[in-house]
Protein backbone atom coordinates (compact mmCIF):
# COMPACT_ATOMS: atom_id res chain seq x y z
CA UNK A 1 0.00 0.00 0.00
CA UNK A 2 1.39 3.32 -1.08
CA UNK A 3 1.63 6.05 1.53
CA UNK A 4 -0.81 8.71 2.11
CA UNK A 5 0.19 11.84 0.64
CA UNK A 6 0.47 14.75 2.82
CA UNK A 7 1.30 18.29 2.55
CA UNK A 8 4.69 17.05 3.56
CA UNK A 9 5.24 15.45 -0.09
CA UNK A 10 4.49 18.74 -1.53
CA UNK A 11 8.04 19.57 -3.60
CA UNK A 12 10.01 23.37 -3.61
CA UNK A 13 8.30 25.34 -5.11
CA UNK A 14 11.41 27.74 -4.98
CA UNK A 15 11.17 29.94 -7.97
CA UNK A 16 7.99 29.58 -8.61
CA UNK A 17 4.83 31.66 -9.00
CA UNK A 18 1.07 30.71 -7.95
CA UNK A 19 -2.03 32.97 -8.75
CA UNK A 20 -5.04 31.45 -6.31
CA UNK A 21 -8.52 32.66 -6.56
CA UNK A 22 -10.78 33.29 -2.94
CA UNK A 23 -7.16 32.48 -1.45
CA UNK A 24 -8.07 34.74 1.70
CA UNK A 25 -10.27 32.03 3.85
CA UNK A 26 -10.87 28.25 3.41
CA UNK A 27 -8.89 25.89 1.43
CA UNK A 28 -7.34 28.52 -1.18
CA UNK A 29 -5.72 30.01 1.89
CA UNK A 30 -4.52 26.47 3.19
CA UNK A 31 -2.94 26.20 -0.05
CA UNK A 32 -1.32 29.29 -0.60
CA UNK A 33 -0.03 28.68 3.33
CA UNK A 34 1.77 25.59 2.04
CA UNK A 35 2.91 26.93 -1.82
CA UNK A 36 4.00 29.87 0.34
CA UNK A 37 6.02 27.79 3.04
CA UNK A 38 7.49 25.74 0.09
CA UNK A 39 9.09 28.84 -1.42
CA UNK A 40 6.58 30.19 -4.37
CA UNK A 41 5.54 33.70 -4.30
CA UNK A 42 2.14 33.29 -3.67
CA UNK A 43 -0.36 35.90 -5.46
CA UNK A 44 -3.82 35.67 -3.44
CA UNK A 45 -6.64 37.01 -5.92
CA UNK A 46 -9.49 38.02 -3.41
CA UNK A 47 -12.53 40.42 -3.64
CA UNK A 48 -11.66 42.03 -0.79
CA UNK A 49 -7.97 43.41 -0.06
CA UNK A 50 -8.28 43.92 3.15
CA UNK A 51 -9.46 40.78 4.12
CA UNK A 52 -6.54 39.57 1.27
CA UNK A 53 -4.42 41.26 3.12
CA UNK A 54 -4.79 40.05 7.07
CA UNK A 55 -4.89 36.18 5.08
CA UNK A 56 -1.02 37.54 3.96
CA UNK A 57 0.29 38.81 6.87
CA UNK A 58 -1.08 34.87 8.32
CA UNK A 59 0.57 33.60 5.99
CA UNK A 60 4.16 35.50 6.16
CA UNK A 61 3.76 35.15 10.23
CA UNK A 62 3.69 31.68 9.63
CA UNK A 63 7.25 31.53 7.02
CA UNK A 64 8.69 34.42 7.65
CA UNK A 65 10.11 35.59 4.37
CA UNK A 66 7.57 34.48 2.29
CA UNK A 67 6.73 36.71 -0.53
CA UNK A 68 2.88 36.61 -0.62
CA UNK A 69 0.68 39.30 -3.21
CA UNK A 70 -2.55 40.36 -2.79
CA UNK A 71 -4.70 40.83 -5.71
CA UNK A 72 -7.49 42.13 -6.23
CA UNK A 73 -10.55 40.37 -8.14
CA UNK A 74 -13.63 40.00 -8.66
CA UNK A 75 -14.88 37.04 -9.93
CA UNK A 76 -18.67 38.45 -10.80
CA UNK A 77 -17.06 40.82 -12.99
CA UNK A 78 -15.42 41.15 -16.20
CA UNK A 79 -14.10 44.01 -16.05
CA UNK A 80 -12.36 43.23 -12.44
CA UNK A 81 -10.82 39.71 -13.95
CA UNK A 82 -9.80 41.42 -16.44
CA UNK A 83 -8.02 44.26 -14.86
CA UNK A 84 -6.35 41.86 -12.69
CA UNK A 85 -5.27 39.80 -15.18
CA UNK A 86 -3.50 43.01 -16.34
CA UNK A 87 -2.26 43.87 -13.33
CA UNK A 88 -0.79 40.47 -12.60
CA UNK A 89 0.74 40.53 -16.20
CA UNK A 90 2.66 43.93 -15.42
CA UNK A 91 4.41 42.33 -12.55
CA UNK A 92 5.09 39.31 -13.78
CA UNK A 93 6.61 37.76 -17.04
CA UNK A 94 4.90 34.34 -16.05
CA UNK A 95 2.98 32.11 -13.99
CA UNK A 96 3.47 28.49 -13.15
CA UNK A 97 0.35 27.69 -11.24
CA UNK A 98 -3.27 28.98 -11.79
CA UNK A 99 -5.61 27.62 -8.87
CA UNK A 100 -9.36 28.18 -9.76
CA UNK A 101 -10.53 27.74 -6.55
CA UNK A 102 -13.12 30.55 -5.63
CA UNK A 103 -16.62 29.40 -5.40
CA UNK A 104 -20.53 30.04 -4.14
CA UNK A 105 -22.60 27.61 -2.97
CA UNK A 106 -26.09 27.23 -2.98
CA UNK A 107 -27.07 31.34 -3.04
CA UNK A 108 -29.85 32.61 -3.19
CA UNK A 109 -31.05 33.70 -7.19
CA UNK A 110 -28.93 36.47 -8.13
CA UNK A 111 -26.97 37.72 -11.42
CA UNK A 112 -22.85 38.80 -11.24
CA UNK A 113 -22.38 42.38 -12.76
CA UNK A 114 -23.00 40.76 -16.32
CA UNK A 115 -25.90 39.11 -16.19
CA UNK A 116 -24.90 35.30 -15.30
CA UNK A 117 -26.08 33.54 -12.92
CA UNK A 118 -24.52 33.67 -9.48
CA UNK A 119 -22.99 30.52 -9.46
CA UNK A 120 -22.25 29.66 -13.09
CA UNK A 121 -21.29 33.08 -13.54
CA UNK A 122 -18.16 32.84 -10.51
CA UNK A 123 -17.55 29.36 -10.50
CA UNK A 124 -17.10 28.37 -14.09
CA UNK A 125 -17.22 31.91 -16.01
CA UNK A 126 -15.26 33.96 -13.74
CA UNK A 127 -12.78 31.53 -14.13
CA UNK A 128 -12.92 30.51 -17.88
CA UNK A 129 -11.85 33.95 -18.99
CA UNK A 130 -9.19 34.38 -16.33
CA UNK A 131 -7.74 31.22 -17.54
CA UNK A 132 -7.89 32.98 -20.93
CA UNK A 133 -6.23 36.03 -19.94
CA UNK A 134 -3.62 34.37 -18.33
CA UNK A 135 -2.81 31.55 -19.72
CA UNK A 136 -0.20 32.43 -22.25
CA UNK A 137 2.12 33.01 -19.07
CA UNK A 138 1.75 29.41 -18.41
CA UNK A 139 2.15 27.75 -21.80
CA UNK A 140 5.92 28.70 -22.20
CA UNK A 141 6.76 27.10 -18.35
CA UNK A 142 7.62 23.72 -17.73
CA UNK A 143 5.31 22.00 -15.19
CA UNK A 144 3.00 24.79 -15.23
CA UNK A 145 -0.56 23.67 -14.50
CA UNK A 146 -4.05 25.24 -14.19
CA UNK A 147 -5.88 23.39 -11.51
CA UNK A 148 -9.73 23.87 -11.14
CA UNK A 149 -11.81 22.96 -8.07
CA UNK A 150 -14.57 21.13 -8.28
CA UNK A 151 -16.91 19.30 -6.53
CA UNK A 152 -18.99 15.61 -5.55
CA UNK A 153 -21.90 18.93 -6.13
CA UNK A 154 -20.87 17.72 -10.21
CA UNK A 155 -23.16 14.51 -9.48
CA UNK A 156 -26.33 16.03 -8.10
CA UNK A 157 -29.02 17.54 -10.41
CA UNK A 158 -26.11 18.58 -12.34
CA UNK A 159 -26.94 18.98 -16.37
CA UNK A 160 -25.47 21.90 -18.77
CA UNK A 161 -28.98 23.38 -19.28
CA UNK A 162 -27.76 25.46 -22.89
CA UNK A 163 -31.54 26.72 -23.07
CA UNK A 164 -31.61 28.65 -19.67
CA UNK A 165 -27.56 28.61 -18.72
CA UNK A 166 -28.48 31.77 -16.44
CA UNK A 167 -31.55 30.12 -14.67
CA UNK A 168 -34.06 32.87 -15.75
CA UNK A 169 -36.89 30.34 -16.63
CA UNK A 170 -36.82 28.38 -12.99
CA UNK A 171 -34.10 28.74 -10.13
CA UNK A 172 -32.35 25.55 -8.04
CA UNK A 173 -30.08 26.41 -5.55
CA UNK A 174 -28.79 22.89 -5.64
CA UNK A 175 -29.00 22.54 -9.62
CA UNK A 176 -27.41 26.18 -10.73
CA UNK A 177 -24.78 24.62 -8.35
CA UNK A 178 -24.36 21.20 -10.12
CA UNK A 179 -24.33 22.93 -13.00
CA UNK A 180 -21.56 25.45 -11.99
CA UNK A 181 -19.08 22.31 -10.58
CA UNK A 182 -20.03 19.76 -13.70
CA UNK A 183 -18.84 22.85 -15.73
CA UNK A 184 -15.57 23.42 -14.13
CA UNK A 185 -14.87 19.48 -14.73
CA UNK A 186 -15.98 19.94 -18.78
CA UNK A 187 -13.67 23.08 -18.67
CA UNK A 188 -10.57 21.24 -17.39
CA UNK A 189 -11.65 18.19 -19.75
CA UNK A 190 -11.91 20.36 -23.07
CA UNK A 191 -8.43 22.74 -21.78
CA UNK A 192 -6.27 19.59 -21.68
CA UNK A 193 -7.61 18.54 -25.07
CA UNK A 194 -6.43 21.68 -26.57
CA UNK A 195 -2.99 22.05 -24.60
CA UNK A 196 -2.01 18.53 -25.38
CA UNK A 197 1.27 18.85 -27.80
CA UNK A 198 0.93 22.70 -27.18
CA UNK A 199 3.17 24.15 -24.84
CA UNK A 200 4.39 22.85 -21.71
CA UNK A 201 0.80 23.55 -19.39
CA UNK A 202 -1.47 20.82 -18.42
CA UNK A 203 -5.14 21.30 -17.14
CA UNK A 204 -5.99 19.11 -13.71
CA UNK A 205 -8.86 19.39 -11.39
CA UNK A 206 -9.62 18.56 -7.62
CA UNK A 207 -12.41 18.61 -5.09
CA UNK A 208 -11.78 18.64 -1.56
CA UNK A 209 -14.83 16.73 -0.60
CA UNK A 210 -16.55 17.84 2.54
CA UNK A 211 -14.52 20.33 3.98
CA UNK A 212 -15.08 22.59 7.26
CA UNK A 213 -15.48 25.96 5.52
CA UNK A 214 -17.88 28.86 5.23
CA UNK A 215 -19.18 27.56 2.04
CA UNK A 216 -22.38 26.10 3.38
CA UNK A 217 -23.54 29.52 4.43
CA UNK A 218 -25.66 29.91 1.80
CA UNK A 219 -27.21 26.18 2.15
CA UNK A 220 -30.90 25.00 2.62
CA UNK A 221 -32.00 25.34 6.25
CA UNK A 222 -31.99 21.51 6.24
CA UNK A 223 -28.64 21.12 5.08
CA UNK A 224 -27.53 23.52 7.91
CA UNK A 225 -29.09 21.28 10.45
CA UNK A 226 -28.08 18.04 9.40
CA UNK A 227 -24.30 19.45 9.12
CA UNK A 228 -24.65 20.49 12.78
CA UNK A 229 -25.77 16.87 13.70
CA UNK A 230 -22.92 15.22 11.67
CA UNK A 231 -20.66 17.86 9.99
CA UNK A 232 -17.72 16.52 12.11
CA UNK A 233 -18.14 13.05 10.82
CA UNK A 234 -18.12 13.65 7.23
CA UNK A 235 -15.92 16.35 7.21
CA UNK A 236 -12.61 17.30 7.25
CA UNK A 237 -10.48 20.22 8.30
CA UNK A 238 -9.75 23.11 5.14
CA UNK A 239 -6.10 21.69 5.92
CA UNK A 240 -6.46 18.85 4.70
CA UNK A 241 -9.44 19.74 2.23
CA UNK A 242 -6.68 21.65 0.89
CA UNK A 243 -4.66 18.37 0.04
CA UNK A 244 -6.23 17.22 -3.22
CA UNK A 245 -5.77 20.83 -4.57
CA UNK A 246 -2.03 20.73 -3.51
CA UNK A 247 -1.45 17.71 -5.10
CA UNK A 248 -2.72 18.15 -8.21
CA UNK A 249 -0.76 21.64 -8.37
CA UNK A 250 2.62 19.95 -7.64
CA UNK A 251 2.68 16.16 -7.71
CA UNK A 252 5.24 15.52 -10.36
CA UNK A 253 3.57 12.49 -11.39
CA UNK A 254 0.10 14.08 -12.45
CA UNK A 255 -1.04 13.96 -15.25
CA UNK A 256 -3.48 16.67 -17.50
CA UNK A 257 -6.63 16.01 -17.11
CA UNK A 258 -6.45 14.00 -14.30
CA UNK A 259 -9.21 15.03 -11.08
CA UNK A 260 -8.54 14.38 -7.19
CA UNK A 261 -10.05 13.62 -4.31
CA UNK A 262 -10.46 12.38 -0.83
CA UNK A 263 -10.02 8.97 -0.59
CA UNK A 264 -12.78 8.11 2.06
CA UNK A 265 -16.24 6.89 1.47
CA UNK A 266 -18.00 9.35 -0.50
CA UNK A 267 -14.71 11.17 -1.05
CA UNK A 268 -16.00 13.25 1.29
CA UNK A 269 -12.50 12.91 3.50
CA UNK A 270 -9.57 10.78 3.23
CA UNK A 271 -5.66 11.16 1.60
CA UNK A 272 -6.05 12.91 -1.80
CA UNK A 273 -6.07 10.15 -3.96
CA UNK A 274 -7.31 9.94 -8.22
CA UNK A 275 -10.80 9.94 -8.56
CA UNK A 276 -13.88 9.61 -11.17
CA UNK A 277 -16.13 12.20 -11.91
CA UNK A 278 -19.28 11.34 -13.59
CA UNK A 279 -19.82 9.74 -17.10
CA UNK A 280 -21.54 12.93 -18.33
CA UNK A 281 -18.50 15.32 -17.56
CA UNK A 282 -16.85 13.44 -20.31
CA UNK A 283 -19.17 13.74 -22.50
CA UNK A 284 -17.04 15.18 -25.27
CA UNK A 285 -19.80 16.86 -27.52
CA UNK A 286 -21.45 18.69 -24.56
CA UNK A 287 -17.83 20.05 -23.41
CA UNK A 288 -16.94 21.43 -26.82
CA UNK A 289 -20.52 23.20 -26.86
CA UNK A 290 -19.71 24.50 -23.24
CA UNK A 291 -16.95 26.39 -24.15
CA UNK A 292 -18.05 28.06 -27.31
CA UNK A 293 -20.94 29.17 -25.33
CA UNK A 294 -18.29 30.50 -22.41
CA UNK A 295 -16.31 32.30 -25.17
CA UNK A 296 -19.26 33.69 -26.20
CA UNK A 297 -20.37 34.94 -23.14
CA UNK A 298 -17.66 35.98 -21.37
CA UNK A 299 -15.73 37.49 -24.93
CA UNK A 300 -12.58 35.79 -23.96
CA UNK A 301 -10.81 33.74 -26.67
CA UNK A 302 -7.83 31.31 -25.74
CA UNK A 303 -4.64 30.94 -27.28
CA UNK A 304 -5.04 27.19 -27.80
Amino acid sequence: MMPKWTAADVPSQEGRTAVITGANTGIGFEAAKVLAARGATVILGVRDTVKGSAAAAQIVAASPGADVRVQRLDLTSLDSIRAAADAIRADFASIDLLINNAGVMYTPKQTTADGFELQFGTNHLGHFALTGLLLDMLLPVSDSRVVTISSVGHRMQAAIHFDDLNWEKSYSRVGAYGQSKLANLMFTYELQRRLSGKGKTIAVAAHPGGSRTDLMRNSPLAFRLAYKVIGRLITQAPSEGALPTLRAATDPNVLGGQYYGPSGLGESRGAPVLVKSSAQSHDVAIQRRLWTASEELTGVKFPV
